[in-house]
């Protein structure tokens, strides 16, 4: 790509959940619910001394993608890293809740799930995750009858409970900037040591939990660049597909034999990993 096109195209990175939402959307289709101005606080974080915001970082917003219904559900990852609390999670899991209640009505709606979230909001512990396993139930129920597609682009990527629900998706989209996975680095290396997983070693984090090797690990399924045009036109192209003939998450014995061929004395290497999972799946 050259220089003329980079200064053209709009990075998806750059957007607020506000803006990803509203590029996803079909143009002027837009309509947020439980918006700021409802005042939709975590009656939690102020007892704690951190300044709530008005939306708890959450955007959820009704339109349509290629002229058919549609919600997009988008994290903002620069409010409290993303995280998961009781208000946030239960406007996801609401607004997943009610287009599958569409579907049972007649209505087609689909859902889009914006991820950019380190997981739970430790502030409020067991409130976030049941309201993150609210949106597990959610998204599982919502596929039954349309494509649930997920895309996490950066910088903050998709951890934690949040990872399993981008697990759960019909379609999961990626970036090179993105990271997907279930434990952040910082919490293995408190766990395991800074010998088994550095999380101040960029390269060597991308190299395992990166947008382009969780694609070619096939845990997504689309890699494309940050440019808001082209993850608007692949989300669609993942929305006219509609639900796989098998979920990944329907796929757990396929994942649990590449799990049986590591051996955990070998330190893992990036290409191994996707040739493990290339023979497996």
């Amino acid at each position: 790509m050259n220089c003329e096109e980079l200064l053209q195209r709009t990075s998806f990175i750059e957007l607020s959940a506000r803006e990803r939402a509203r590029a996803l959307l079909d143009a002027g289709s837009m309509r947020e619910l439980i918006g700021p101005f409802e005042r939709m606080v975590s009656p939690w974080l102020a007892r704690q001394g951190v300044v709530t915001q008005a939306d708890d970082g959450v955007v959820v917003a009704k339109g349509r993608i290629d002229r058919e219904p549609a919600v997009v559900l988008a994290i903002e990852g620069a409010y409290q890293g993303g995280s998961m609390g009781e208000v946030g999670g239960a406007k996801i899991a609401g607004a997943l809740e009610l287009a599958a209640e569409d579907n049972r009505r007649g209505i087609p709606t689909r859902a889009v799930i914006v991820f950019e979230t380190g997981g739970v909001r430790l502030q409020e512990a067991n409130l976030g995750l049941a309201a993150i396993a609210e949106i597990h139930a959610a998204i599982v129920d919502l596929r039954r009858y349309q494509a649930v597609v997920g895309i996490t682009a950066g910088t903050v990527g998709c951890f934690g409970g949040m990872s399993i629900a981008a697990g759960l998706c019909s379609h999961m989209i990626v970036t090179q900037e993105a990271r997907l996975g279930l434990n952040g680095p910082a919490v293995i290396e408190q766990e395991a040591g800074i010998a088994e997983y550095d999380s101040r070693d960029r390269p060597f984090i991308w190299s395992f939990t990166g947008g382009e090797q969780r694609y070619r690990s096939k845990l997504a399924d689309a890699y494309v660049d940050d440019d808001a045009h082209a993850i608007r036109e692949t989300i669609r192209a993942a929305l006219r597909a509609g639900a796989p003939a098998r979920h990944r998450s329907d796929r757990h014995e396929d994942f649990l034999a590449c799990l049986a061929a590591v051996d955990p004395t070998q330190q893992a290497r990036p290409d191994a990993v996707r040739a493990l999972y290339k023979e497996g799946l």
